[in-house]
């Protein structure tokens, strides 16, 4: 009988430290990632709800670079979603930033939120002569759009990279999901 109790209670032992590790992991997945700050929203006044900004100053972000995103209820094509290259010109709000902007080459499908959609690399001529690199994306899901620019002065891969990374942490991911929800 003594057995019996040693062994239920070292079963119990185990599973609470087990329980505890996964809620460690699961509470470190959830922590901001510690390289972008949110700033106030910088674009000007348009048809669609201002988003959220954010910014990074670290190397990891591919140098300076900004991320801005938000949601175009009631924007998408229902039945095709972003189609093609030439609608993530359109939609993804690269114009706010600059009005000189040409694609850098072909942009290729991405899913965010699991959402699916595109995303396209840009060489932006910014005012005062500053030459910037930018990622427009644009996701859809049923009806609705949602829209991310991350645009700064590093190379254009690894500012795709971070700003995919942080779109895809656990807080991003809901408040995107609930951004296209309408709440």
């Amino acid at each position: 009988m003594r057995r019996v109790s040693a062994v239920v209670i070292g079963i119990l032992v185990l599973g609470a430290a087990v329980a505890g590790m996964a809620r460690g992991v699961a509470r470190a997945q959830e922590r901001p990632d510690p390289h972008w700050r949110e700033i106030a929203w910088p674009m000007p006044r348009d048809g669609w709800p201002a988003g959220r900004a954010f910014r990074c100053m670290e190397a990891a972000c591919g140098g300076n670079t900004e991320l801005y995103v938000r949601p175009k209820l009631g924007f998408c094509n229902c039945d095709t979603g972003v189609a093609d290259d030439d609608e993530v010109d359109r939609v993804a709000d690269i114009d706010l930033i600059s009005d000189r902007f040409a694609p850098s080459g072909a942009g290729h499908v991405v899913s965010v939120a699991e959402m699916p959609g595109r995303l396209r690399r840009y060489d932006l001529a910014m005012p005062g002569g500053a030459q910037h690199t930018a990622v427009g994306i644009a996701v859809s899901h049923r009806c609705d759009l949602l829209v991310a620019v991350a645009q700064g002065t590093g190379d254009a891969r690894e500012i795709e990279g971070a700003a995919l990374q942080f779109l895809d942490t656990v807080d991003m991911t809901r408040w995107m999901i609930s951004a296209m929800e309408g709440r």
